[in-house]
């Protein structure tokens, strides 16, 4: 609020010091006077501050010409008031345009690298070797015990065959191998068939074990429980890889790819970031959030990403290799147009529209138009400037066109005259017109008083 009122009372006094310098006769150069510590003070002769008693010094000169003498509209500044405004430039620069989205996402697995332990029979379970949710098992290492009226008969028929006929008996053989098919349909492994050849005996149970490693994530079992073939027993889930899905708005989808770089950071771990890809990009948008769904896969051999944790995801896009850079803090935002100031040789500074494209990352912004790599533009203290480049316009619309320069050249060798013009009659005095502008925006003038169609304010009088 103090900021908006600074510069309320800086522009009025501008705007109080265009009357004296309207009456400025044309070409004549009108100095202003301000203090470095109080800007909102500016009067047009020299002097002291009347709040800290410092000298004040110039500023805003040729207010009253409007051009310099070069013709151009740029505006002369000498070094101390350069220094007292705090006047700083940088170099446009030629870069890579690299924009860095920031969004946030969650852990998940990777559904990749899930299983479902379950049985092809229908049985009854008589041991629990894994009976915990988050136990973590090895392929292969036993899960439960199961009796099955099938399986047991199918082990049976494995035995007979196996006593039926000689080894040379090619009738016996293919009946042995289809006895052995059969406990394999249900997933009796190699290792057990071959104990079951080995012991010639039939097991009441048969052992089930885990399809890979991972953590149980889910179990739906207990000892003695009659299961059903089909019935999902246990999830299992490999955490060695990991997804994360994040949330990108829509404005930012056409900048992710796949294969993007992305860092993906954790609350309980600040110090840590992890670094994984874009592996997808999900064909959908929520309706409520207007966010798509965006898959990055990460390496979590330490186990320390957990499915659930919620995390802040950073995707870095370079969206062109060689890019005309302009900062943030040069830019002045006026709607309809963007303009920044150039510093020309000589302490002069020059007004220019640009035309932005994609914000880019640390504060920079891609120049389309308006501006070339290695010249120099105002990065602070570029408002005054502004300041003084608008007054300059209103005052020149209060003075209304220029009329025309008479030559003083007489007689019949002056040349590119052909008839000699009469003198114009002396004008009657009358009295000076009014015209209205508004203190916070000095590009409206008007002949009457009213509001300021830009903030509603209303007009203050200028004499013209």
């Amino acid at each position: 609020m103090k900021k908006i009122i600074s510069i309320f009372i800086v522009l009025a006094a501008l705007l109080g010091l265009a009357a004296t310098a309207t009456k400025a006769p044309a070409g004549e150069a009108v100095t202003l006077y301000t203090c470095g510590m109080h800007p909102q003070i500016i009067q047009d002769h020299p002097g002291n501050c009347p709040i800290c008693g410092m000298k004040l010094t110039p500023i805003l000169k040729g207010l009253g010409a409007g051009t310099n003498a070069a013709g151009s509209s740029a505006i002369a500044v000498d070094a101390a008031t350069m220094q007292n405004m705090n006047l700083r430039t940088a170099e446009v620069q030629r870069g890579p345009l690299r924009k860095t989205i920031r969004t946030v996402g969650a852990i998940d697995y990777n559904e990749t690298a899930l299983a479902d332990v379950t049985t092809k029979f229908r049985g009854w379970i008589e041991k629990l070797d894994v009976n915990a949710t988050g136990q973590f098992v090895q392929r292969g290492e036993p899960m439960f015990e199961i009796y099955s009226p099938e399986l047991y008969s199918a082990e049976v028929e494995f035995l007979l065959a196996l006593n039926a006929g000689s080894t040379n008996d090619a009738n016996a053989a293919a009946l042995r191998e289809t006895a052995a098919d059969k406990l394999k349909f249900f997933d009796v492994t190699d290792a057990q068939i071959a104990d079951l050849e080995k012991t010639r005996t039939a097991r009441k149970t048969l052992p089930v074990t885990a399809p890979m490693s991972g953590f149980v994530i889910e179990k739906n079992v207990v000892a003695g429980q009659m299961v059903d073939a089909g019935m999902k027993l246990y999830r299992l889930a490999d955490l060695g890889t990991v997804w994360v899905q994040a949330q990108v708005y829509e404005p930012d989808l056409p900048l992710v790819t796949l294969g993007q770089e992305a860092v993906v950071k954790v609350a309980s771990l600040p110090d840590r970031e992890f670094h994984g890809r874009v592996t997808f990009i999900y064909p959908t948008v929520d309706e409520k959030t207007q966010t798509a769904r965006v898959r990055l896969e990460l390496k979590n051999p330490d186990g320390l990403l957990k499915p659930g944790m919620y995390v802040s995801v950073q995707i870095q896009a370079e969206l062109a290799d060689s890019a005309v850079l302009v900062p943030d803090s040069a830019v002045l935002r006026g709607g309809a147009k963007n303009t920044v100031f150039v510093a020309l040789p000589g302490g002069r500074f020059e007004a220019r529209d640009v035309v932005l494209g994609v914000a880019a990352e640390n504060g920079m912004n891609q120049a389309l138009s308006g501006l070339s790599a290695g010249e120099r533009i105002v990065t602070s203290g570029q408002f005054l400037l502004d300041s003084e480049s608008q007054l300059r316009e209103a005052i020149d619309k209060m003075r209304g066109p220029t009329p025309p320069v008479k030559s003083e050249t007489t007689g019949t060798n002056a040349p590119n005259v052909t008839n000699e013009v009469a003198a114009p009659a002396p004008a009657k005095s009358e009295p000076q017109a009014v015209v209205y502008t508004c203190p916070m925006h000095p590009e409206v003038v008007s002949n009457q008083p009213g509001q300021c169609p830009k903030c509603g304010m209303n007009l203050v009088p200028v004499k013209k």
